[in-house]
């Protein structure tokens, strides 16, 4: 007979101590350790949230029968193994993104981030004919790293009216930025938000007779009367 457990649904975490050894919160890290270190979290909660996924649960189904017993149908010691673990690893992703905006931060306070700023507020080469993109002179770039890839760009769309061109990097796009942009779920989000409604979007963008990319500063309005599908006329591809 099997003996009766009523918390074997509850996961148990690790003591703070080491969690916080684990989350690496030295500040000499550097800014691409911190982004290297998000991405190894973000893959290990993926990794685990399939090992629930292949036992038919998640995060809140309970473990137990109906009368109280471990349930035979499942690894239970397992689970609540994957269970901890992500609560552990959802708590030192938290702290990671929090030092990566600090760094964020740190970056735009830094010279070469003022640098940036100074340069934006010069005067910009813009076509004045109808219709024609408003698009930034190109600026020197901070470091804040692209999030996504132009793949396509289709004629006539609100994207080309834009300025946006094939195989540029995005780097900001409204409100969004390599920090949130969640597999560009946000970015979807920002789009439905401003429909007929421009989004400041900033890109790098190498030219052929430049030794590195340029930082590219463009207005883009999601429109859905363009005579092509979706609001934007391309099509965006997360960076690994």
């Amino acid at each position: 007979m099997g003996f009766k457990m009523d918390n074997l649904h509850l996961p148990t975490v690790g003591s703070s101590t080491s969690a916080n050894n684990e989350t690496g919160t030295d500040s000499t890290q550097s800014f691409q350790e911190l982004i290297k270190r998000k991405e190894n979290l973000e893959a290990e909660l993926s990794a685990l949230g399939s090992v629930l996924d292949s036992h038919n649960v998640n995060m809140n189904t309970s473990l137990l029968t109906f009368d109280g017993f471990p349930r035979a149908d499942i690894d239970v010691a397992q689970i609540r193994m994957t269970r901890a673990r992500i609560i552990q690893l959802k708590n030192d992703h938290k702290a990671a993104m929090k030092q990566l905006e600090e760094a964020v931060h740190k970056q735009f306070a830094s010279g070469k981030a003022l640098d940036v700023e100074a340069e934006s507020d010069a005067p910009r080469t813009i076509n004045e004919d109808a219709g024609a993109p408003s698009v930034s002179a190109p600026a020197p770039i901070a470091h804040q790293p692209p999030f996504a890839r132009i793949n396509t760009v289709i004629p006539g769309g609100p994207a080309e009216q834009a300025g946006l061109r094939p195989e540029d990097r995005l780097v900001v796009f409204g409100s969004v930025n390599f920090t949130n942009h969640e597999r560009l779920g946000k970015v979807a989000q920002v789009v439905q938000e401003n429909e007929n409604r421009p989004i400041l979007v900033k890109v790098l963008r190498q030219e052929t007779d430049q030794a590195s990319p340029s930082l590219i500063e463009l207005h883009l309005t999601p429109q859905r009367d363009w005579g092509g599908r979706g609001l934007l006329g391309c099509h965006l591809l997360p960076l690994s």
